[in-house]
C-alpha cells in the first residue's frame, strides 16, 4: 500500500508548514514509548477501516504499541474505549470523534495523565485538551462539490433556473459545517442571480443534516422532498456531502421515477471515493462525482505527529487560525482534497493504488449504504 509523506513535506493546504515554538512537546522530560490508542467512529464507512488499519500498521512499524477500537457511532461506547486506552497506559490518543462535544471529561482525565491528544479529521469541540488536529481543507470539499454542479449545469452560460436541493452531514461532526458552508458559499452567487432555485427553501444546516451520515435517513428525506416539492417540477442537482448519503439519495431518485443514465437524472455529488460510489460514477449509474481525500496520507500525518513528539520535536502544522473549538484555535495540518469524476478516477484512484479496478467493478451497488 502506498504510504506517502508528500502531504506533510509539501505544505499541501497552501500554507507553509510551521513549528509551534513554546509547545510542550519538546519540553517533556519523560521518555515516551509511543503507545497510541486509535479511536475510530465506525466501520460502516470504508475510509475509517482503511485509515485505522494504516495507522495501526505505521505505528507498529515504528515499534510502538497500539490499540485500535471502533465505536460504531455510539458516543458512550467511544468514551468507554478512550478511557480504557488511557487505563492501559496509552500516551497518545488519535481520535475520530463520534460526537464532537461529548469527550471533554474523558480527555480532561487523559490530559491529567500526560496524554497527547490528536483530533483526527473531526475537530473535537468544547475542550482545551486537544493538542493537534489532522485533517483536510474541509471547506474546499464543499467548494469542489458545488463547482462540479456549476460545471455540469453550465451555469456560467445557461440562465436556468435549475432546481437544486442541499444535504449536509451529521450535526455531531464539526466537519459537516465546513463542507456545507463551502458548498453553499460557492452556489450563493447563482442563487442570487436566480439561476439556482431551492424549492424546499431548506438552506440551513440543521434542516439539511443527516443523522449519523446515514444513507437510509438521506433516502427518506430525499423521498419526502420529491413528494412535497417535485411532483410537477424537475430536480436538476443534489449537493450531497458524502458517498453513503449520495447512495441513499440516488436510491430515492430511482424510486421516484428518475432513471440513471438519462439526461434528466439529477447531478449528485459525494465524498470519500468509496468503491460502490466510484463504480456508479464510472458506469453513469446515478452519482456523478466524489471528493477524494487520500486517507493514507492523513493517517501518515497523524502518525508523524506522534513520532515527532516521541523524538522530542514539535509536530509541523500549516494552519494556526482556522479551527477554533470553543476554547482555542487548535494547531492543524490540512491536506488538499481532490475532485473525482468519470474523467479522472483511473488516474486519481487506480494509478495511486488507492483502489483497484477489480475492487471498483466488484463493488456492491445495492441499498447497502
Amino acid at each position: 500500500m502506498h504510504l506517502s509523506r508528500r502531504g506533510l513535506l509539501s505544505g499541501s493546504a497552501g500554507v507553509a508548514a510551521v513549528s509551534l515554538a513554546g509547545c510542550s512537546a519538546g519540553e517533556d522530560s519523560v521518555q515516551l514509548s509511543g503507545f497510541t490508542g486509535i479511536a475510530m467512529p465506525a466501520t460502516d464507512s470504508d475510509r475509517w477501516v482503511i485509515e485505522g488499519e494504516v495507522m495501526e500498521q505505521l505505528l507498529k512499524d515504528k515499534g510502538y504499541q497500539t490499540v485500535l477500537e471502533y465505536a460504531e457511532n455510539n458516543a458512550d461506547d467511544q468514551i468507554a474505549q478512550i478511557q480504557s486506552m488511557v487505563d492501559q497506559g496509552a500516551e497518545f490518543l488519535i481520535i475520530g470523534a463520534v460526537d464532537n462535544t461529548s469527550l471533554g471529561q474523558v480527555l480532561l482525565q487523559a490530559k491529567n495523565q500526560g496524554v497527547y491528544i490528536i483530533a483526527y479529521d473531526r475537530l473535537i469541540l468544547e475542550t482545551p485538551d486537544v493538542d493537534y488536529y489532522a485533517s483536510f481543507d474541509n471547506n474546499q470539499v464543499g467548494v469542489l462539490q458545488a463547482e462540479h454542479i456549476i460545471k455540469k449545469l453550465d451555469l456560467e452560460n445557461q440562465d436556468g433556473p435549475f432546481n437544486i436541493e442541499l444535504f449536509s452531514g451529521s450535526l455531531t461532526d464539526s466537519n459537516s459545517e465546513y463542507f456545507f458552508q463551502g458548498g453553499l458559499d460557492t452556489l450563493e452567487r447563482y442563487i442570487y442571480e436566480d439561476k439556482i432555485r431551492i424549492l424546499s427553501g431548506q438552506t440551513e444546516q440543521d434542516v439539511t443534516a443527516t443523522k449519523d451520515w446515514n444513507g437510509v435517513v438521506a433516502m427518506d428525506r430525499m423521498t419526502e422532498l420529491l413528494e412535497t416539492y417535485y411532483e410537477d417540477d424537475p430536480l436538476h442537482a443534489v449537493l450531497s456531502p458524502y458517498d453513503g448519503i449520495s447512495r441513499g439519495i440516488v436510491a430515492a431518485l430511482k424510486e421516484g421515477g428518475y432513471n440513471p443514465g438519462a439526461d434528466d437524472f439529477p447531478i449528485v455529488t459525494g465524498q470519500d471515493a468509496e468503491a460502490r460510489s466510484v463504480r456508479a460514477i464510472k458506469e453513469g449509474n446515478g452519482q456523478t462525482q466524489t471528493v477524494f481525500k487520500d486517507t493514507r496520507d492523513l493517517a501518515d500525518i497523524a502518525v508523524s505527529m506522534v513520532e515527532a513528539i516521541v523524538a522530542g520535536r514539535t509536530p509541523e502544522v500549516n494552519d494556526l487560525g482556522t479551527y477554533e473549538n470553543g476554547f482555542k484555535h487548535v494547531p492543524a495540518y490540512l491536506l488538499e482534497p481532490v475532485n473525482v469524476d468519470a474523467s479522472n478516477y483511473v488516474e486519481i484512484l487506480i494509478d495511486s493504488e488507492y483502489l483497484t479496478a477489480e475492487e471498483i467493478d466488484n463493488a456492491e451497488e445495492d441499498l447497502e449504504f
